[in-house]
């Protein structure tokens, strides 16, 4: 009995050896395909330094680009800023001569009205439009 005994202890032995195996080989292939894998990832990856380096030097340019526009943009705005000061001030002339001129016609209007009321109040539209028309007649002579 020892002996059977001894015999199936060995072929379960031959048998976990043969699964062992088996596994070892599944895990062999697609180990090696993941070898494969980290090689095509090694490769991509030896070409990132230089393309960063690319990269770079390319936006260094755009950026020194940039600040060279702008410290021409600066220095033009710098030369036509007096320009801005003589418009601004050209602009506060206007506004001032502007509103006196408006100043003027409001007195103005405010007299004309104070006639138009005592005209109203005395009776005398006929006397004054016969005045008026006697005027446009008097000038259109003298052309």
């Amino acid at each position: 009995m020892a002996d059977w005994i001894l015999i199936l202890l060995g072929i379960g032995a031959v048998l976990i050896g043969l699964g062992l195996m088996a596994v070892a080989g599944f895990l062999f292939l697609k180990l090696g395909g993941a070898g494969k894998l980290i090689a095509s990832a090694q490769k991509t990856t030896d070409q990132l330094p230089e393309q960063v380096e690319g990269i770079t030097s390319q936006i260094t340019d755009v950026l020194k680009t940039g600040n060279e526009t702008l410290q021409q943009v600066n220095q033009q705005i710098k030369e036509l800023s007096p320009l801005f000061y003589l418009v601004g001030d050209a602009g506060r002339a206007t506004h001032n001569m502007t509103s006196s001129v408006l100043k003027t016609a409001n007195q103005l209007q405010e007299k004309t009205e104070e006639a138009n009321l005592t005209i109203a109040n005395k009776n005398l539209q006929g006397i004054y439009g016969l005045a008026t028309i006697g005027y446009f007649l008097v000038k259109l002579n003298k052309k």
